[in-house]
């Protein structure tokens, strides 16, 4: 699901979802590459990356709450079919993964990303039910799903029906404040299938790596935090075991250093030394 970045961080998150913001750059999502990127300095939206017909449109607003809008539209100068915002303390890497599924969608003859093929609301967020996670019974016209540690869930309004209204909102945090808290806000019109895409991320086993320090006190203090290990050095193969062990054995002695008698014992006499001259 993820895109093979390299590892930046010395612990990770779990559950993701609580990682906030990272430093994944959104001009480096590896499915939309590609896509025609442009650069609109210090305007609210600094980032436009848009699908090469300019159906897709994805915002990046860097100084604002809703730093990701998200869109879709029936060509490139039609109103916007639905539209995802999505707050600042939302993972990139769960943004990514929504990316991810809308890119893999599209293609110049698809229409798959603009229809909802689906009209129970439960497609939307079938990930988080899969996962276990509590269905609350309806309140004022919405569903809620919660998580087990009650950190992350999915608002379903289910008797809205403009077709501009945002019915269906992921979050993740434990502020309904916003002060820490990670909206993903869909309009009614957005299919169910790339919802649930988003929720599957919720939900994936992979944690997320941060840099402790830059973690929010808030969420370090609710998360799962876990050293990232270093990785485990190569195998020694048998030639390096022989080396290893040719190294440490100590080397013989010459024969120059082995004395050929104590220093403190005479050598043995030769025959008849020592004895007196025989006179004639």
């Amino acid at each position: 699901m993820n895109d093979p970045t390299p590892i930046e961080g010395d612990v990770y998150v779990s559950p993701r979802y609580l990682a906030g913001l990272g430093h994944v750059d959104p001009m480096y999502f590896e499915s939309v590459r590609e896509w025609p990127h442009h650069h609109l300095g210090d305007r609210p939206c600094q980032l436009l990356i848009t699908s090469p017909d300019h159906r897709i449109k994805i915002g990046w607003f860097g100084d604002h709450f809703d730093v990701w809008k998200i869109s879709a539209a029936e060509d490139a100068v039609s109103a916007s079919r639905w539209t995802a915002s999505i707050s600042d303390k939302m993972p990139p890497e769960i943004v990514r993964d929504f990316v991810h599924a809308l890119a893999d969608e599209w293609d110049e003859d698809s229409e798959s990303f603009l229809t909802n093929h689906s009209y129970y609301w439960t497609d939307a967020v079938q990930p988080l039910l899969d996962a276990g996670w509590e269905r609350r019974p309806l309140k004022h016209g919405s569903v809620e799903i919660v998580s087990p540690d009650q950190l992350a869930g999915a608002s379903i309004d289910i008797v809205r029906t403009d077709p501009d209204a945002e019915v269906v909102t992921l979050w993740a945090g434990p502020d309904k404040r916003r002060v820490l808290r990670a909206e993903a806000n869909f309009t009614a019109r957005t299919p169910k299938h790339l919802i649930a895409a988003m929720a599957a991320s919720f939900v994936a086993p992979d944690p997320i790596a941060r840099y402790q320090d830059d973690l929010s006190p808030g969420l370090a203090q609710l998360a799962q935090l876990t050293p990232v290990e270093p990785p485990k050095p190569a195998a020694p193969t048998p030639l390096d075991v022989q080396q290893i062990a040719a190294a440490r054995r100590r080397p013989a002695l010459g024969t120059r250093s082995v004395p050929r008698w104590s220093t403190t014992t005479l050598p043995p006499a030769a025959p008849g030394a020592g004895l007196p001259a025989r006179r004639r």
